[in-house]
């Protein structure tokens, strides 16, 4: 796909992902609704660019890629039972909604079936519905995008062999899916949190505002649920920091050096109602899940008035828990910052420097390295750790922010 096209379904993802998931419904082919929206959106690069793009986009491309379905059906003869359903009419009859109303909700929790594998349902239903591209999964993922596309093609191929149905989910579907819709909305408000595209804009308000939507709506389907009360908690308190994020210049400003006066109180509030809710069921027999420590650990942050007043023991021992249920060398890698506040940076470099094979094309891994090295006045390494990371970082802004680091080097 080239940049023009993905320029537009960037633009236009709400419509790639309905527009996709309706072809689907209709034809039964995740192949060709896919390969059908990327024709639509191809043609829309060329007409849109000499024409304008039209008043209703969504409505276009939606009727252009039924039209490259129906085609491509016409011209495989042995299709001719979806060819006889293509020629119904696109919205003839009223679709049923399941357990859940809100479109785009549904669509995820579709998409997210446990017959596949956790990544492989992850990857496929951020492709398809949450509007990210392949190289943007891909570093969600830590892998190349070849990788990740091979990842989203063989996702599909075990839809068709295994016929698994694209049907709506019902409310005794919910808790096998929940797990992976989690994941696709935690991925998705990281992906709006940093932008990872290179020569973006660090925020990206659309993704973290609609990922924070959904998991308010997944809340009510599934009250009891504590990993999606964990999750809610997580997203508000990272939101609330958001306006402190970035400067007016459009750099990246680091926590330790955010005016913590411009946090939004009224959402640190309620992310910490429910931090504290989830630490009553923990008292009573309930373990917290990956992201309701997660959670825990920003209410930490977002308590401390000023960065000396952070209690980094309590952030340790909370990492510390956390890695026994998720051992990712990314857990790792924060646990060391906690350390290094704690043990100082010698000791933290160390554990720093068992993540470099995995690591190596991470640029928050030699970020954190870079400080941890500037800190301990090794100047010359720190600079270079500082150049591998603005080659790998993405957005402008921590390209600018880790630039002036390096440059105020000695």
């Amino acid at each position: 796909m080239s940049e023009a096209e993905e320029a537009v379904i960037r633009a236009h993802h709400d419509e790639w992902a309905r527009v996709v998931a309706a072809l689907t419904r209709r034809f039964g082919d995740l192949d060709i609704a896919e390969e059908a929206a990327a024709e639509a959106f191809a043609t829309a690069v060329e007409r849109w660019r000499a024409d304008g793009v039209p008043p209703n986009p969504g409505a276009w491309l939606t009727t252009t890629a039924n039209r490259k379905a129906i085609d491509r059906i016409r011209r495989e003869s042995r299709r001719d039972d979806k060819h006889r359903e293509a020629r119904m009419t696109y919205d003839d009859l009223p679709e049923p909604v399941g357990a859940i109303d809100d479109d785009r909700l549904r669509l995820i929790f579709t998409c997210c079936h446990p017959a596949l594998a956790v990544e492989a349902r992850v990857a496929l239903t951020l492709r398809m519905v949450g509007g990210l591209t392949v190289p943007e999964i891909a570093r969600a993922f830590l892998v190349r995008a070849t990788t990740m596309e091979q990842r989203i093609t063989r996702a599909k191929a075990k839809i068709k062999a295994a016929r698994i149905p694209y049907r709506m989910p019902s409310a005794d579907d919910l808790p096998a899916r929940v797990s992976g819709v989690l994941a696709v909305l935690f991925l998705v408000y990281n992906e709006g949190y940093l932008a990872s595209g290179p020569g973006t804009d660090p925020v990206r308000h659309d993704l973290t505002t609609e990922a924070i939507r959904l998991t308010r709506l997944i809340r009510a389907l599934l009250p009891q649920d504590g990993e999606v009360a964990g999750l809610l908690a997580l997203m508000l308190l990272t939101e609330a920091r958001r306006t402190a994020r970035v400067s007016a210049n459009g750099e990246l400003v680091p926590l330790d050096e955010q005016d913590r006066g411009a946090w939004d109180a009224e959402l640190i509030a309620e992310g910490h109602r429910l931090v504290r809710e989830r630490l009553a069921a923990a008292a009573a027999g309930v373990a917290p899940g990956r992201y309701q420590i997660l959670a825990a650990i920003n209410a930490v942050h977002t308590s401390a008035r000023d960065i000396r007043d952070t209690d980094w023991s309590q952030i340790l021992a909370l990492y510390d828990r956390l890695v026994r249920l998720d051992p990712s060398p990314i857990i790792a890698l924060n646990r060391a910052i906690a350390v290094a506040e704690l043990d100082g940076p010698e000791v933290a470099l160390a554990i720093v420097d068992r993540l470099a094979e995995v690591l190596a094309c991470y640029h928050a891994y030699h970020a954190t390295r870079a400080d941890l090295l500037r800190r301990l006045g090794r100047s010359r390494q720190s600079h270079a750790a500082y150049d591998r990371a603005i080659d790998l970082a993405g957005n402008t802004g921590e390209t600018a922010y880790l630039t002036r680091r390096r440059d105020q080097l000695r």
